[in-house]
């Protein structure tokens, strides 16, 4: 199997598989792809592990399968493209040693990663859609790769040592490190209106990697760029409720 990233801006993932090689990926991921290689569906590697995380992720709104991407006669290609500008890298993940990533964050892993949900809240009045802030907990043994949008930044937490991150700006960590919920009030909502904003408490040891361009943060930019007028649709549902959706869909 042989990965490569290509491009700068918008990078692309570019998985070669020898015959008889897999991999899986969430629905909707694929770009393109050799027309020898197979999709199936699968539950993820792990047996009734693989399974009891299929059931997980669907409890926390997504599917219970995955599909498998695996090329048979011969050498095949599979594309993933990236849905913002930012960047697409590997981890590895070994027993006792797994990740958190955002919602849409895991482009796709080998067999042995077993990708379930590591957490999920709603947060209303926020500005996070009806789906809240979810997490998905990579585990198991093999490579995954990760996209991550805008410029990223990668901290060093040593034992003990926190940081306040709006949920939006939370890319991936180790799965060593703790993580909470919390209210910082003070800071005005500039989307909604209202004081206080939601953040995540990141607390080491362990490494964390932070996004600069959120879909939430991307949405509130162009927010006032949105066409108004009583018969369009915009101002039918309110920007606030575009948003919402927008948001919600995307975080």
């Amino acid at each position: 199997m042989q990965a490569e990233v290509k491009g700068t801006t918008m990078p692309l993932l570019e998985m070669i598989l020898e015959s008889g090689e897999s991999i899986i990926s969430s629905h909707g991921e694929l770009s393109w792809m050799s027309p020898n290689v197979q999709l199936s569906q699968t539950t993820a590697t792990g047996g009734q592990k693989g399974l009891m995380s299929g059931l997980k992720r669907a409890i926390g709104g997504g599917g219970i399968f995955l599909t498998k991407y695996e090329a048979q006669g011969g050498q095949g290609m599979v594309a993933f493209g990236a849905k913002l500008p930012g960047r697409i890298f590997p981890v590895t993940i070994e027993n006792g040693r797994g990740y958190l990533v955002h919602r849409h964050g895991w482009v796709c892993g080998t067999d042995g990663v077993v990708p379930t949900v590591g957490m999920q809240q709603t947060m209303r009045g926020a500005f996070y859609g009806g789906d809240g802030f979810i997490l998905q907990r990579l585990e198991g043994q093999g490579q995954a790769w990760i996209e991550l949008s805008g410029e990223i930044t990668t901290y060093e937490l040593a034992p003990g040592q926190s940081m306040l991150v709006h949920p939006g700006h939370v890319g991936l960590f180790e799965d060593c490190v703790s993580f909470t919920i919390t209210r910082l009030s003070g800071i005005k909502n500039i989307a909604f209106g209202g004081d206080g904003y939601h953040l995540v408490s990141l607390t080491g040891p362990g490494t964390v990697w932070l996004q600069s361009m959120p879909v939430p943060v991307l949405a509130q930019a162009i927010a006032p760029y949105l066409p108004q007028g009583d018969n369009h649709p915009v101002a039918d549902a309110g920007i606030g409720g575009v948003l919402g959706g927008m948001i919600g869909k995307n975080l």
